[in-house]
């Protein structure tokens, strides 16, 4: 049975547990294999690139709504402001926190990035980062995990009905059946990123 929205998943999956007294927590099963590929997921389809406006004197800007982790930062300026990151440990003991000037490192703390040296004026930085996709809902019948991986929900959503299922054999066959779905999507996205043969720019010769 194919499914592409939230309605469609959750009858597939009531057809694969044949339980018919888990309707009100088929729900549940999605949102935590919702909340399961958020951590375990990192696609190209999951990135967004977004600003944020340093202020002088302050070290810190908010971290997006919808932070997941970063890929990549830097300041908006020409030339272009390189951002490292560092550990925390690192950020503290290696690097300029108290200096002031165009910052050059970056850390998390909490829900924020922290930069050293401290901005001494107004800087854009521009963050290319993964988000975290809405959750399916009645309101919201599709979004990206649903549009790119529903292989991986619909598995997830079943091995999370095993303290209903007991000892059901067919909970280890669909955690498996995740593990590979998650791993062969993360070789793909990595396929499609990265060319397995070096590119080669030729020239053509003068005549």
């Amino acid at each position: 049975m194919a499914f592409t929205t939230y309605t469609d998943l959750k009858n597939t999956i009531a057809d694969y547990l044949a339980r018919d007294d888990l309707a009100t927590q088929i729900p549940d099963f999605v949102r935590l294999a919702e909340e399961r590929l958020r951590r375990d997921l990192r696609i190209r389809q999951m990135l967004k690139v977004s600003t944020a406006t340093t202020t002088a004197d302050d070290s810190t800007v908010s971290l997006p709504a919808d932070f997941l982790a970063m890929k990549e930062m830097h300041i908006d300026s020409s030339p272009v402001g390189s951002l490292t990151f560092q550990t925390t440990s690192n950020f503290f003991t290696n690097t300029r926190v108290t200096d002031k000037g165009q910052p050059v490192f970056y850390t998390l703390l909490g829900s924020e990035f922290q930069f050293a040296p401290i901005p001494d004026s107004a800087y854009t930085v521009r963050m290319v980062y993964y988000y975290k996709p809405d959750f399916l809902s009645g309101s919201n019948a599709s979004n990206l995990f649903l549009a790119n991986a529903p292989d991986l929900l619909l598995y997830g959503a079943l091995a999370e009905a095993e303290p209903y299922l007991m000892n059901d054999e067919r909970t280890q066959t669909w955690a498996t059946l995740y593990e590979r779905g998650l791993q062969a999507l993360r070789t793909s996205d990595d396929d499609a990123e990265y060319p397995s043969a070096p590119m080669a720019i030729t020239l053509s010769k003068k005549r």
